[in-house]
């Protein structure tokens, strides 16, 4: 972007020189629209997310035989919703408001197989691609169910093909670690800032990793060359992939059926606000997404992106997408939140996403560490750093006065997007960092 673009930007719109000065910021999306009318403006269908649904429960009875730690679900990969009613009066108490309504969690992080939200698009694209394969080499027998995926002729054929993805931690652990179970080459493409543990566990499982001294999109960019080079890779695009999109939509469905069991509503007395950590875009798009389908226009979601890389809220408020990165406003992608560390979004969610998002906020790193610890004390609960950047959306929405933050009866509902597979001495290591 030219200076003069820039200064446009500035004069334009106060909130980019807060943007700039990596001060914590809420953005409101003016493009919001009602569901019926938002859904004529995407190509996406409630049917693609019932494929995807139907997909994952033909999958479970594989999935749990192989992982076992699925078993609890019948090989669903779910992960729980709980009330977290100690860590909101820290919040309270921190930020010196009151927090009407209820404050959950949704436990991403303790989802089966790779511990992240990633365990939902990575692991459905994975399995989605194995289908098809078996299905083109006439494998799949329609009388047995997908028990017979564990069987040597299939882990023969997908020994034949390759899959790739580029990443920052934790979509290339659910994608290697579900595409080495099933018998797959796979090769994930790490930038500078993926943590060495998730490289270590990923070499553990036979998986060969690449590694770069650049970004995010500097390892995509890389792998995506690398597999159109080879016809019998398969590339999972992190920034383009409609399957991964569709693997988190099915999200929405189930989130909303459990809030029914714990009869709690959604209506316009109930509002429901949803904060989901945001990297490239597609984990939170895809959730988002599924979530404005299952319970309509009383849902409202934002994203959350570290002060130094948000990418999103900065594709978004300029309408460019993809053709602007935060280095364009002079900001370093640098944070410890490595899932977030992304410089310029997917354009495919930004547009996707225009008349469904209500809005995007930022957090500082130094924010995340004391989340963590007060998490940790208050909950006993741990998550990764970047897990924690919903954490603030509760306190941004009442601060802003987002229409109906502040009911009586409103739900705050925080994804918790990673943290069971951190190593122990790793997440001391967090804790510790807190106030420093």
């Amino acid at each position: 972007m030219k200076d003069n673009e820039r200064k446009e930007w500035l004069a334009k719109e106060p909130l980019f020189q807060q943007v700039m000065d990596m001060k914590e910021v809420l953005w409101r999306n003016p493009s919001i629209e009602p569901v019926n009318q938002a859904m004529e403006k995407t190509r996406l269908t409630q049917e693609d997310v019932d494929d995807a649904r139907q997909r994952l429960e033909r999958f479970a009875p594989y999935l749990e035989k192989v992982f076992p730690d699925t078993a609890v679900n019948q090989g669903i990969i779910e992960s729980p919703l709980t009330s977290i009613p100690a860590m909101k009066q820290m919040l309270e108490q921190q930020y010196k408001l009151k927090i009407p309504g209820k404050l959950l969690l949704k436990q991403d992080n303790a989802l089966p197989i790779s511990g992240s939200i990633k365990a939902r698009g990575g692991i459905y694209e994975v399995l989605k691609h194995a289908e098809t394969l078996a299905l083109e080499h006439q494998l799949v027998n329609d009388t047995q169910d997908y028990l017979q995926f564990a069987e040597p002729a299939f882990k023969n054929l997908f020994a034949q093909h390759k899959i790739a993805v580029g990443s920052t931690g934790n979509l290339g652990l659910s994608i290697g670690i579900m595409s080495a179970k099933l018998g797959f080459t796979v090769t994930v493409h790490m930038s500078a800032d993926a943590k060495q543990w998730k490289k270590d566990l990923l070499r553990s499982k036979g998986v060969q990793v690449v590694e770069y001294e650049d970004d995010y999109s500097k390892a995509v960019e890389e792998g995506r060359r690398q597999a159109q080079e080879d016809p019998s890779c398969h590339f999972v695009d992190d920034e383009n992939s409609t399957d991964l999109f569709m693997g988190y939509a099915v999200a929405g469905e189930r989130v909303a059926a459990q809030l029914k069991a714990l009869r709690i509503k959604v209506d316009q007395e109930h509002p429901l606000f949803v904060y989901l950590p945001c990297g490239v875009g597609g984990g939170p798009g895809g959730v988002a997404f599924g979530l404005k389908l299952a319970l309509g226009d009383h849902v409202h979601c934002f994203f959350a992106e570290p002060t130094h890389s948000p990418c999103m809220m900065l594709g978004m408020m300029t309408g460019l997408h993809d053709r602007v990165s935060v280095a364009d406003f002079h900001l370093d992608n640098k944070t410890a939140a490595d899932g977030l560390a992304v410089g310029t979004a997917s354009a495919f969610v930004g547009k996707t996403m225009e008349p469904f998002l209500a809005g995007c906020y930022s957090v500082a790193d130094r924010t995340l560490f004391t989340l963590l610890k007060e998490l940790a004390d208050s909950e006993d609960i741990w998550l990764e750093p970047s897990a924690l950047a919903g954490m603030t959306g509760p306190v941004k929405s009442i601060e802003s006065r987002i229409q109906g933050a502040d009911l009586a009866k409103a739900v705050h509902l925080v994804w918790g997007t990673g943290g069971n597979m951190v190593p122990e001495e790793e997440m001391r290591s967090y804790y510790e960092q807190a106030g420093k």
